[in-house]
């Protein structure tokens, strides 16, 4: 399934259902509160998959970010979503824990931002990814001290969804090996 026409859930800030739009609509500044997703995935030494966002995203071209991000369609549950996005940029399915959402704003560049409620999960992934070059210029796997260090010594390099849920997913992976 491919976002298309009126897919975009824009919701209150209690997480209600107000509309729906197109997918770049609510991208534009100053952007519209909608549903969104990000995904944490670890292999089974504790290390962070990580990728560079392709070049022709419009938010954040280039940056590096959490493995896989998107939006549920209209109709379409999270667990669905999730799935149909893993597959899509990263060619894999996994199964995947919810751990909490959180409201976040940021602007990109004077046309670009974003203003989501994002509901981000966390699972382990050990097998081979292959990723879709339209969606991820690169990607790596990153021992999460360093992932830290880097995060705090080049703040500009990384998406801010990815910056803002980063600590809470790392303190709950140092406390739950067993997700």
């Amino acid at each position: 399934m491919v976002i298309m026409k009126k897919d975009i859930i824009l919701v209150d800030r209690n997480d209600k259902i107000i509309g729906y739009d197109e997918k770049y609509p609510p991208h534009k500044n100053p952007a519209k509160l909608h549903r969104a997703f990000s995904i944490f995935l670890f292999n089974d030494k504790g290390q962070m998959l990580i990728h560079k966002r392709s070049k022709y995203k419009k938010t954040w071209p280039g940056y590096w970010t959490n493995a896989c991000c998107s939006h549920p369609a209209k109709g379409e549950s999270y667990a669905k979503a999730l799935q149909r996005r893993l597959k899509e940029e990263l060619g894999i399915r996994c199964k995947l824990k919810f751990l909490f959402k959180f409201i976040y704003k940021a602007k990109y560049n004077k046309t670009w931002g974003e203003h989501e409620i994002d509901y981000v999960f966390v699972g382990r992934y050990n097998k081979k990814i292959k990723p879709n070059k339209k969606e991820i210029a690169d990607w790596k796997y990153m021992d999460v001290d360093s992932l830290l260090k880097d995060v705090k010594k080049n703040p500009e390099r990384y998406t801010p969804w990815f910056k803002k849920a980063l600590p809470r997913v790392i303190k709950y992976i140092k406390k739950n090996q067993d997700f």
